[in-house]
């Protein structure tokens, strides 16, 4: 029994504001570019606990920051797809959708020498046809759906949706979704933004944030004993000081625990499958 923790980052540099605020104020996009500084502070910071993370990087990101994606991939850590600038797939034509995921690739692939495994949708929506994509281009995993929160599960595809019929469980396939989770997140906690969907505070307590976050760990450490614990941050979010220092309390803090590693989710996920093949693996919700 163990308890696997796996750090991730979304380096969404100005490609989160380019996309999904449609804007080309400096000043929003100089947030943005903050990432490539809070970024680095990561890098030196995993690289001091021998750690190696899973980093989600839309292609815009990496054609910006070249520097960074060649520290990353010098440094062992594993690189998701995350979009090419932060699109939104429930909002694209199948076409679309295929247009930007393979220009993920290409560029990720360019850089890294390899094609991601890994899947982390920007918006944290898909749409229709997003899971049949990730399955035909060769996806492992996916990490944006909650259906679990510390246990990873098989996705599906070909549910049926009505308001005024039972909903129908699809069919499970081999893409494992490992689960993504808001309050595990900083964006929410620590950003504050402004926008035509209205106002999302930020501004938090570093210490309430460490005290949501080690309150999942310790349930999941204390009560479970088994699964995995993913956070999900944000170079330009959890990369300024008062955060980064939480997030350095907490590491050490979790790091003191027995029968605790960190690993990359495409480690993690390639062991999952191996004890859990979909032929025989049984879904929790839908049963034998």
């Amino acid at each position: 029994m163990s308890v696997t923790v796996c750090l991730t980052f979304d380096f969404d540099a100005m490609s989160s504001w380019i996309y999904g605020y449609r804007t080309k104020s400096p000043n929003a996009l100089s947030r943005g570019e903050f990432g490539a500084v809070g970024a680095r502070r990561l890098i030196d910071l995993l690289r001091l606990r021998n750690i190696r993370g899973t980093w989600f990087v839309p292609g815009h990101s990496a054609e910006a920051f070249p520097d960074i994606m060649a520290a990353l991939v010098s440094g062992g850590h594993e690189i998701g797809h995350h979009g090419y600038c932060h699109e939104d797939p429930s909002h694209m034509e199948r076409a679309e959708e295929i247009f930007v995921l393979e220009r993920g690739i290409d560029v990720l692939r360019s850089m890294t020498g390899v094609a991601p495994v890994g899947y982390r949708t920007p918006s944290g929506s898909f749409s229709e046809n997003s899971l049949a994509l990730l399955l035909e281009h060769g996806f492992a995993y996916d990490s944006s759906m909650m259906a679990d929160d510390f246990t990873p599960y098989y996705c599906r595809v070909g549910d049926r949706v009505a308001v005024d019929e039972p909903f129908v469980f699809g069919e499970c396939v081999d893409i494992v979704e490992v689960p993504f989770a808001w309050h595990l997140d900083d964006h929410p906690f620590f950003e504050h933004t402004r926008s035509r969907r209205g106002i999302n505070p930020g501004l938090a307590d570093p210490n309430r944030v460490y005290e949501v976050w080690r309150g999942e760990f310790d349930y999941l450490y204390q009560r479970l004993g088994e699964g995995v614990y993913t956070l999900t941050l944000h170079p330009q979010v959890i990369g300024r000081g008062h955060s980064l220092l939480m997030l350095e309390r907490l590491l050490d803090d979790i790091a003191g625990h027995s029968n605790v590693v960190f690993r990359t989710m495409g480690d993690y996920v390639a062991e999952w499958r191996g004890e859990n093949p979909l032929a025989t693996w049984k879904s929790p919700a839908t049963g034998p």
